[in-house]
């Protein structure tokens, strides 16, 4: 496995385990080779197996820790998703298909981990934004409204997770981007494993493809930034996003796998 593609894998980890964290049902478990996440809401997505060591090909000894996720959100009757780089798998693909389609997973999407070192100058002039830091309700209730807008999530489900004061904090901020005082972008900002992670990319339909949400990256990437993370800045790409993200200097470095239960 890569160094590069090891950076977005424990920065991705940390970013799941805001989810974790967030509302007093929430609980996190390590196990030798994967991190189980519950946020306790019934949404998949916020309820997380992730991969934290490569397979090396053997499914054998992974098998029970996949049995223990599935026992775990089956008591709790939550639906969840299994996580992991490219790399972490690459020597055992096939038998961990058969795995994870046993306990009714099923691949949604596999997306692009990047990496810059330093982001580019900007191609395009950028219309003007006011950052707001997520600190207290209102700036939690516009993060929770674009996300739920930006990625088809019931207001509720995002509402209960990033309206909740306690999951902020520490490694992980949340941006709001206004224009003429109208919350219009979020980008959330992860400080772990040596590199700034950027994820919750969203911007408002009204105000799309007109620079805000890459104003906002780099406003929060220039805010957010310390020597803690040096080695430069990762993230995960949709498709939609991915030619902003090269254009600003960001280079695929590993993809990233999410299977759903069903």
């Amino acid at each position: 496995m890569s160094s590069e593609a090891a950076l977005v894998s424990e920065n991705l980890r940390e970013a799941m385990r805001f989810f974790g964290r967030a509302r007093a049902e929430g609980e996190i478990r390590d196990l030798p080779a994967l991190t189980v996440i519950s946020s306790g809401v019934d949404y998949g997505v916020f309820n997380a197996a992730v991969l934290c060591s490569k397979l090396n090909g053997n499914i054998d000894r992974f098998s029970p820790q996949m049995e223990a996720s599935a026992a775990f959100y089956r008591d709790k009757d939550l639906p969840w998703s299994f996580w992991a780089c490219d790399d972490m798998i690459a020597p055992a693909r096939a038998p961990l298909r058969v795995l994870l389609e046993k306990h009714a997973l099923r691949h949604i999407t596999t997306a692009p981990g990047m990496m810059a070192e330093k982001l580019k100058a900007p191609s395009r002039a950028l219309p003007e934004i006011e950052v707001r830091e997520v600190m207290d309700a209102s700036t939690r209730n516009a993060f929770s409204h674009i996300t739920a807008i930006s990625f088809e999530i019931p207001f509720a489900i995002c509402h209960a997770v990033y309206g909740a004061e306690r999951g902020w904090g520490g490694s992980i901020r949340g941006w709001v981007g206004y224009a003429g005082g109208t919350p219009v972008a979020t980008v959330a900002t992860i400080a772990w494993a040596g590199v700034l992670g950027i994820y919750c990319v969203g911007t408002m339909p009204a105000w799309q493809r007109k620079g805000y949400a890459e104003t906002l990256m780099r406003e929060a990437i220039a805010k957010a930034a310390s020597p803690q993370t040096s080695r430069g800045v990762i993230l995960q790409s949709t498709r939609a996003g991915l030619r902003l993200y090269e254009r600003m200097g960001f280079r695929a470095v590993t993809s990233v796998h999410v299977f759903l239960s069903r």
